[in-house]
């Protein structure tokens, strides 16, 4: 008979847990659903399922993560801007509720969800911002010219978004082709996006410094694929409650400086789900509208664990954690903290 590693067990009873909780939301719906009944299908104890997760909520954002099925893929990506948006936005209303897909029916409780806490409308808000920086990087990847487009990237999401919403709320009310049209058109809007984040003057300035340089093993959630050993370049670590301020590190970088965004949160247990559910929703029609030439120029890892965090020299993480460190030949030369410390590190010159 096989043996299996502690840690292999711990991780068929998680799956196990998952795939019950699955059932149980997709029969119940979430606010129905009952750990006693997602323990009996599990044939756990409901100890057994709290040992996994600390409650309905967590479970519940790791099935959604784990249920998000990717978009099916174009024939060819959008050469443009009004044509990625296009695309972007047809690949996004396919997992509306008004089509049959087996996301569809789980997901219609995130939102209400969500704004009943304020322990998790903060990281939400911030990874929708996050959302809207990937997205814009993706359109300025295509049209340099045009500048900065965050606004615009937050603009098309308060479209789908929305769309997303009234689908659920009034079924019958949204029409994909308009949804999609309007999208196309937000390409050629101008919203004359400076960016000039008043607080930036008063970040505190990176310190020099020589300290060894050891990265675990980490996962691009950009490519979706394992990430290289990162030997140069900032990495920045951040809070839910800062995520979107790797734009800063973004925005100041010199050009082909690598950029590593590292997402961490004081509350893993619960929120660990919930950036790779949200992220994932983005770079499924991403990587679909858009050629993989105009894919944001970063790579982003969720760490739960703060494994890749305590690397950078991070001993203890929160939802309000900025940390960034300059690596440079293996070793790290340099780090600040706090507000615009990736801007801070980023803006540093040879």
């Amino acid at each position: 008979m096989e043996r299996l590693s502690r840690a292999e067990t711990q991780r068929r009873t998680r799956a196990r847990v998952l795939a019950a909780a699955r059932d149980e939301f997709t029969e119940r719906g979430y606010r129905d659903a009952k750990i006693d009944a997602i323990a009996e299908r599990a044939g756990l104890t409901r100890g057994g399922v709290y040992s996994n997760f600390p409650g309905k909520r967590a479970l519940y954002f790791a099935v959604l993560a784990d249920s998000l099925a990717q978009p099916v893929a174009f024939p060819d990506p959008g050469r443009t801007a009004r044509e990625a948006l296009g695309l972007f936005a047809r690949a996004w209303v396919g997992a509306l509720p008004m089509f049959t897909n087996a996301f569809k029916g789980l997901a219609v409780d995130l939102v209400p969800e969500i704004m009943a806490d304020d322990l998790t409308r903060v990281p939400y808000a911030q990874l929708l911002n996050l959302d809207a920086v990937l997205l814009g990087l993706a359109l300025e990847r295509l049209h340099p010219a045009a500048g900065r487009r965050t606004g615009v990237a937050a603009s098309v999401l308060t479209q789908l978004h929305g769309a997303a919403r009234l689908a659920v709320a009034a079924p019958g009310f949204v029409d994909e082709f308009a949804v999609v049209a309007a999208c196309e058109r937000l390409a050629g809007l101008d919203l004359e996006e400076p960016w000039n984040p008043p607080h930036l003057a008063h970040a505190a300035a990176a310190v020099a410094c020589d300290e060894p340089w050891s990265p675990p093993p980490a996962h691009d959630a950009i490519q979706d694929a394992a990430l290289l050993a990162i030997g140069s370049g900032v990495v920045t670590v951040l809070g839910l409650g800062r995520a979107a301020s790797v734009e800063e590190a973004v925005r100041a970088a010199a050009p082909d400086t690598p950029i590593t965004a590292v997402l961490v949160t004081g509350r893993p247990e619960e929120l660990a789900d919930l950036p790779r559910l949200v992220v994932a929703e983005l770079m499924g029609c991403l990587r679909v509208a858009f050629p993989s030439s105009a894919w944001p120029d970063l790579a982003l890892v969720h760490d739960p664990a703060a494994t890749l965090a305590a690397a950078v020299g991070v001993t203890s993480v929160s939802d309000t954690t900025e940390t960034a460190v300059l690596v440079r030949d293996g070793r790290i030369v340099a780090r600040a903290e706090g507000f615009g410390a990736g801007h801070a590190v980023a803006s540093l010159r040879p």
